[in-house]
């Protein structure tokens, strides 16, 4: 009895022992970090090589004008691509509706989801165009914005360029709802942008306004693109939408980091000048928050910042309010809105999956996190 009691205890030790191993062998899997963007590179690579493919024109000055974003040095980190391309794997899972014909989704479902992450990126390049345009801005990416090296004109006619490529890569996609996603963004980008420029004193101090006006003009892109990538692997309206509020509240998280570096950063780090918010008379969140705290700011915003002294006080104000950490906090939490987002989504075992959905999660903290 003694040698079984023995025998029993060392196999249970035993036991014990593989179980904790597998126990700390899992976690270590599950909170293993990965980097988003190495995750896609080479995808990523293919990607940009058949936009700068697509944005060819035959006239050599459009040529140049549509490209100008697209060469090698100043495409950028391409964001937007990246989080799609994760979005479609972390949605990588079993498609339940029977009335999907699962087959010829999973012949060429990723080259259309690819077609989407293309599409996105031309439509966010052209925003950039007409916005500088708009902004009368001299510098984009750390280089001279298109409209100050060839003038607004082309610059216009460039981004119209561009709209018109995405809008022929969309309709090869023959999926009205798709179609239709992404012609709401051109609308909302338009919206957004004349929402800035018409703003009654009211609007421009309500923070209500400006987080509408931030999903026109930042979310609804992102936010959008991520619902077409699950459209068209077939998932229900649940799932469609949980990639929707990721892509919105990072969207968001995104912008209102945007805001605290215009004030913080410096034109080396951001690639243009700081303050340009300010200086174009654009009342953001670290403004808006400010103003909670010292509602005399308020009457110096009516008046307006042409006046450089006026900048020098709203500084002042914000400088000695909550203004910077509220925005930041606000961020924070629509990145953890998009993490939960991508908890929320059905359960998989397939490590893929696990691997783009942690990376989902990385990049709200990058977000959150960075410094330009």
């Amino acid at each position: 009895m003694l040698l079984i009691r023995v025998i029993h205890s060392w196999v249970s030790n035993a036991l014990s022992g593989i179980g904790q191993q597998i126990h700390h062998q899992s976690t270590a899997v599950a909170e293993e970090q990965v980097d988003p963007f190495s995750l896609v590179a080479d995808e990523l690579s293919l990607l940009t090589n058949r936009l700068r493919s697509m944005v060819v024109a035959e006239v050599p000055k459009l040529a140049s004008a549509a490209e100008y974003f697209f060469k090698m040095g100043v495409e950028g980190k391409r964001f937007r691509p990246t989080v799609l391309l994760l979005m479609a794997t972390a949605l990588n899972a079993p498609v339940l509706r029977p009335q999907v014909d699962v087959d010829s989704l999973s012949r060429d479902l990723r080259t259309r989801q690819q077609c989407i992450a293309e599409i996105t990126e031309m439509i966010h390049v052209a925003s950039l165009l007409h916005d500088d345009v708009l902004d009368d801005a001299d510098t984009r990416r750390g280089i001279g914005s298109l409209n100050f090296v060839m003038g607004n004109k082309l610059a216009v006619l460039a981004g119209d360029f561009l709209l018109s490529r995405a809008c022929v890569a969309l309709a090869s996609l023959k999926n009205t709802e798709v179609v239709s996603l992404l012609a709401t963004v051109v609308e909302h980008l338009v919206t957004g942008e004349i929402m800035q420029m018409t703003t009654s004193s009211d609007e421009r101090c309500s923070m209500e306004y400006y987080m509408q006006k931030t999903y026109y003009k930042t979310a609804s892109l992102i936010s959008n693109s991520c619902k077409a990538i699950a459209l068209l692997a077939g998932h229900t309206a649940e799932v469609s939408m949980l990639a929707f509020d990721y892509g919105k509240n990072l969207g968001l998280a995104f912008q209102l980091i945007d805001d605290v570096l215009d004030f913080t950063g410096t034109s080396a780090t951001l690639g243009k000048g700081s303050l340009s918010d300010i200086r174009h008379g654009i009342v953001t969140a670290p403004i808006l928050y400010a103003m909670e705290e010292f509602p005399q700011l308020r009457t110096v915003v009516d008046r307006g910042f042409d006046d450089p002294v006026n900048v020098e006080i709203a500084l002042d104000y914000l400088g000695k309010s909550r203004g910077i950490q509220r925005t930041r906090e606000l961020a924070r939490k629509h990145a953890n809105l998009a993490s939960a987002a991508v908890d929320a989504l059905p359960e998989s075992d397939d490590e893929d999956v696990q691997r783009s959905r942690r990376a989902l999660v990385e990049l709200t903290q990058r977000v959150i996190t960075r410094t330009k």
